[in-house]
């Protein structure tokens, strides 16, 4: 009986050992298989144009500021149109501002909390020329009855732009873009609707007493820019071009 008793333990201990080994090989399966899975849903699209930063909630919108970084305009309303105040901030860099800046967009959840949807680099202008001089003064944002407004100001060459952004089917969509620009002799106006192709050139001669007005409404192609990859200028620049197409 002494001599069973230790074998029995040796069994029993290998058999555990097994059992041990076994379960760590299908966490690592299951572990894997869960890897290729996320993989798989990125390249299948999905979370496509989500900046890794859109699964980061808080409570205050200072939450979600990027160390190193400070709010410097800010705007609360109803962005998707889910009955909630969502915002937008415009942050930069607060040891180096003449860096370029960011637009934060931030939906609210049902608990109050916000979380980080999307991120935009090239939606705001530089807020300096290369000579250190401010592009735009005044600048400013505001969410108003769904749409995220970008309104920039100047006397100078810049002229005024105005553009404006929403939501369509989960993406924030450059919807509206109105400049105006006072020359030497007329000032000039656009408006354009990328997603409707519509564009209105309108032009004001101030070198003749009547100062007699031209307007030209083209159709263009129709287009749908991302908020998170669009440059309003680049959209203005094409659309000028096609007016002298």
């Amino acid at each position: 009986m002494k001599k069973i008793i230790p074998s029995l333990a040796f069994c029993l201990l290998t058999f555990y050992s097994c059992k041990k080994d076994k379960a760590s090989e299908t966490k690592q399966k299951d572990d894997t298989t869960a890897n290729k899975t996320v993989q798989k849903d990125s390249a299948n699209g999905q979370n496509a144009g989500k900046p890794t930063e859109s699964f980061k909630t808080g409570k205050k919108l200072s939450d979600l500021v990027p160390d190193g970084y400070e709010i410097q305009y800010d705007a609360e309303g109803d962005l998707n149109q889910d009955g909630l105040d969502d915002a937008a901030l415009v942050i930069r860099k607060k040891e180096d501002t003449l860096d370029g800046r960011k637009i934060l967009i931030l939906l609210r959840n049902p608990d109050k909390t916000y979380r980080l949807d999307k991120v935009s680099e090239t939606a705001l202008p530089d807020e300096y020329n290369e000579a250190g001089y401010k592009m735009y003064n005044p600048e400013d944002i505001a969410i108003n009855k769904g749409e995220l407004s970008i309104n920039l100001y100047d006397i100078g060459p810049n002229g005024n732009q105005f553009s404006k952004f929403k939501y369509l089917n989960g993406d924030l969509i450059l919807s509206y873009i109105e400049t105006y620009n006072m020359g030497a002799g007329s000032h000039s106006a656009l408006y354009y609707e990328p997603m409707k192709g519509k564009l209105t050139h309108e032009t004001i001669n101030t070198m003749e007493e009547e100062m007699p007005s031209q307007s030209k409404t083209i159709s263009l192609k129709k287009e749908r820019y991302l908020f998170e990859k669009t440059s309003p200028d680049d959209a203005i620049h094409k659309a000028y071009d096609a007016i002298h197409d």
